[in-house]
Formats: structure tokens, C-alpha cells, sequence
């Protein structure tokens, strides 16, 4: 069931995605640490210009993204190596993938850099941007957009759409 658009989570992986779509398409997996607004304003007084919007005070669950720098390794290597201060409440990854219809699948070559390389030249595939988050207590959102549908309103937005990357973000939260 798709979460409302309305929840602290929600809002801020779709901050994520108009941030990096700011950046246009054809970009490496960006990684957000989530912190709570008010404990970082509260650490950080001079943020507040830059995390409140229109004058009122963040909301007492507003999130913040901040953006990570990554390793220069394979996403899901790296995401093992992290481990979360306590005063991050969750995680996000946003990354570009290509999607293929079902009945592509029978003419796809088994070798993955073979198979990767035919899908980027097929002609029914899609890109896709997807953020995908997860906070601690195991709340889990994602959003997806598909190029060329640029409005808001074009964003798919489900609880779960890459499982096994919300469970790769959500071991980062291992004790």
C-alpha cells in the first residue's frame, strides 16, 4: 500500500528526488543520512535559514537529508561498510536503473556485463530514478520516476519497490 505523501519520510525522499533530478539523468547512486530537523537545528542554530521554509519552525518529525559521500565501490559493497551515528534516524539511496518489459527478459544474454550492455541498447527500455529509504525503527518508503515524466504527479510512489535495497539500507542500522 502506498504511504501517504504527507509523512515525515514521504517528504523527504521526495525532497531527495527533486534534489538529485536537479542534476539531470545519467548519475552514480547518491546516499542521504536522515536526521531529524529539530535536533539539528538545535546542534546547528545557523541551518535555519536554510531548513525552514516560509518562517514556520519544522514540524517535530520533519526529516532532513544529508547527502553522503560514497566510496568508490559497488553500491551494495559499500552499504556494508556503513554504520549510522545515533543521531541519524534513517537512510536513502537514490540511483538510476534501466527497466525492461517481462517478455524482454527471454532474449537477455546470461553474462551480466553482456547482459547490461544489450539492455541499455534495447529498444523498450525505460531509465528510472528510485529512492528508496528506511529509518530505524523499519519504516520503509520509496519513490520512482521514469524519464521524461517530470511533474510530481508522475512520481510512483509504494512502501516497498526495491525490497532487497531497503533491506541492504536496513542492515546499515545493525547494533
Amino acid at each position: 500500500m502506498p504511504d501517504a505523501p504527507t509523512s515525515p519520510l514521504a517528504r523527504a525522499i521526495a525532497e531527495i528526488e527533486r534534489h538529485v533530478a536537479g542534476d539531470g539523468w545519467d548519475q552514480a547512486a547518491r546516499l542521504f543520512a536522515l536526521a531529524p530537523t529539530a535536533d539539528l537545528l538545535s546542534r546547528e542554530p545557523a541551518l535555519v535559514d536554510r531548513l525552514v521554509v516560509g518562517g514556520e519552525g519544522p514540524s517535530a518529525d520533519q526529516l532532513t537529508p544529508i547527502e553522503q559521500e560514497l566510496p568508490n565501490q559497488h553500491l551494495e559493497d559499500a552499504l556494508f561498510t556503513i554504520a549510522w551515528p545515533s543521531t541519524v534516524v534513517g537512510c536513502a539511496v537514490a540511483l538510476e536503473r534501466i527497466v525492461l518489459p517481462p517478455a524482454a527478459e527471454s532474449g537477455m544474454p546470461a553474462a551480466p556485463a553482456e547482459a547490461a550492455a544489450w539492455a541499455a541498447r534495447h529498444p523498450d527500455r525505460a531509465d528510472v530514478r528510485i529512492v528508496v529509504a528506511v529509518l530505524r525503527d523499519g519504516v520503509r518508503s520509496s519513490v520512482l520516476r521514469v524519464r521524461g515524466h517530470n511533474d510530481d504527479s508522475d512520481l510512483i510512489r509504494e512502501t516497498d519497490l526495491a525490497p532487497d535495497l531497503a533491506d541492504a539500507l536496513a542492515a546499515t542500522f545493525a547494533e
